[in-house]
């Protein structure tokens, strides 16, 4: 088990990273978190929804994603309030204050559930354990789901990850481990210091020092990597610095309150001649090539958020040049002319969109989640496919076919118009579009075209395989830096 002295300190990272060190030594690891709180989500084969932080250490792990590996996700929708996903479907809403009263017991069933169900499929596997936030929020520690309970319900090997760049690295470590419970201090076998800067001799004084005070052996000094590597909270994207200053294009992402599902945008970070800039509410657009409107848990507020600012108008600005837009899922809706919520889910009542598209939107109970693949219409060429994964509340419909066109086959992905002076307002509902290569840079090609630049080769590789690459770096710098052995050993 992976478990960090805070919220941030690596260890969806570092689990991904013993899961494909792991396999590339013939095991079978199985990733698991029992409890995750988080908007960037993934869709299984099966349409349950998960964490992606889950699937990374799946795809990590040589595995399909499955809700198994995190029977229990949650959703921060606001004013306190999460949504409950258990074992992949919503069972709904919960407040904070009293989420330990009402959902323990059913959350600690979905977990043993999950458990049972990936040992099941998987008998010869070994399990890979990541915690959450602090195992010792002493205020929380009786009714714990997935730090330490769970660790001595399955005897788990500890391995205790700090985050050096944060500073006071001593203090974390110290501090966590003398606030566990008699019986909880043995299951900490080691610790592993993250995200150091520098030469890693300099930390040799430190390195003795913990091991003399904690009798502890610190199996390894992380260090700081380079790659951007897909963060698993909206608050990771403060810390993204703008960079590529040669890059040729430049793509404004509206950095929404509630924004979920921001990995989808990690293809576009991956591309060399993309800059990405995060734009928040209240700042100014400035001139980018395209502006695409990210998917959002509360896509009312979030609307509010951007006709409260200057963003509404320098959208109508940005078009009014000849730029592009586009926006997925939560964002799409938004592009539209109205949005109806009869059951209150975003809140209730009937509002405006920015009237971009001729679409209207209901909200349902009904939660679409579902993969799909499409022969794509939009953008125009050769035959390519849209694909992706659709997990959204709500319907759109376009009440004027002769203003917008689709760009799928299939009914209800997506819709596309163009305007004279070269303008572009494009959505659709389907997370992960961009990771398909030669959808992607038929996208990007349509912007370049606009600034007279040459078209980029249309048959780059899914961005899955980058993915792959970048886990099996991360691997092998853990494999460089970590001892792993202590913790494999039996009892």
């Amino acid at each position: 088990m992976v478990l960090g002295t805070s919220s941030g300190a690596g260890k969806s990272l570092m689990t991904a990273a013993v899961c494909r060190v792991l396999l590339r030594q013939g095991e079978t690891p199985l990733p698991f978190k029992g409890q995750n709180m988080s908007l960037n989500a993934w869709v299984d084969a099966d349409g349950g929804e998960m964490a992606y932080s889950q699937a990374l250490q799946a795809w990590a792990a040589g595995l399909e994603p499955a809700v198994a590996m995190n029977p229990v996700l949650l959703k921060p929708q606001g004013d306190s309030t999460s949504e409950v996903i258990h074992l992949g479907r919503s069972v709904g809403v919960c407040r904070a204050e009293h989420y330990y009263r009402d959902w323990f017991r059913p959350g600690w069933a979905a977990i043993r559930q999950g458990l049972g169900d990936l040992q099941a499929r998987h008998p010869n596997g070994r399990l890979v354990l990541e915690g959450a936030g602090s195992p010792v929020e002493v205020n929380l520690q009786a009714r714990d789901l997935t730090n330490l309970r769970l660790a001595q319900f399955l005897r788990a090997r500890c391995l205790l990850v700090a985050d050096i760049e944060r500073g006071g690295v001593f203090a974390q470590i110290v501090g966590t481990l003398a606030l566990l419970r008699p019986v909880e201090r043995p299951l900490i076998r080691g610790i592993l210091i993250n995200r150091f800067r520098g030469r890693r001799e300099l930390f040799d004084e430190g390195r003795s020092w913990l091991e003399r005070h904690t009798g502890l052996p610190v199996l390894g000094v992380m260090p700081w990597l380079d790659e951007l590597f897909p963060p698993e909270d909206s608050l990771d994207l403060l810390e993204r610095k703008p960079g590529k200053p040669d890059a040729e294009l430049e793509i404004a992402v509206l950095r929404l309150p509630s924004i979920s599902n921001f990995s989808d945008l990690d293809p576009l970070e991956a591309e060399p001649s993309v800059r990405l800039r995060w734009v928040r509410p209240g700042e100014a657009l400035g001139s980018p090539d395209a502006v695409v409107i990210p998917g959002s848990k509360q896509t009312l507020r979030d609307l509010g958020a951007i006709n409260a600012s200057c963003l509404a108008t320098d959208l109508r600005r940005h078009l009014a040049s000849g730029g592009h837009l586009f926006g997925l899922c939560g964002g799409l809706q938004m592009l539209g002319q109205r949005l109806v919520d009869p059951h209150g889910l975003e809140g209730g009542g009937d509002h405006a969109g920015l009237a971009l598209l001729p679409l209207v939107t209901r909200y349902g109970h009904e939660k679409a989640t579902r993969r799909v693949c499409a022969p794509a219409l939009w953008p125009p060429g050769s035959s390519l496919a849209l694909e992706g994964f659709e997990l959204h509340r709500g319907q759109s419909e376009c009440q004027e076919p002769d203003q917008c066109r689709p760009i799928a086959e299939r009914e209800g992905l997506g819709w596309w118009r163009a305007e004279e002076n070269g303008a572009v307002v494009a959505g659709t509902y389907l997370h992960g579009v961009f990771d398909s290569g030669p959808w992607r840079r038929r996208w990007l090609n349509q912007l370049r075209r606009r600034r007279g630049l040459p078209p980029l080769g249309e048959q780059p590789p899914h961005h899955g395989q980058q993915r792959e690459a970048l886990l099996d770096r991360l691997a092998e710098a853990f494999e460089t830096h970590v001892n792993l052995a202590p913790l494999l050993k039996p009892e």
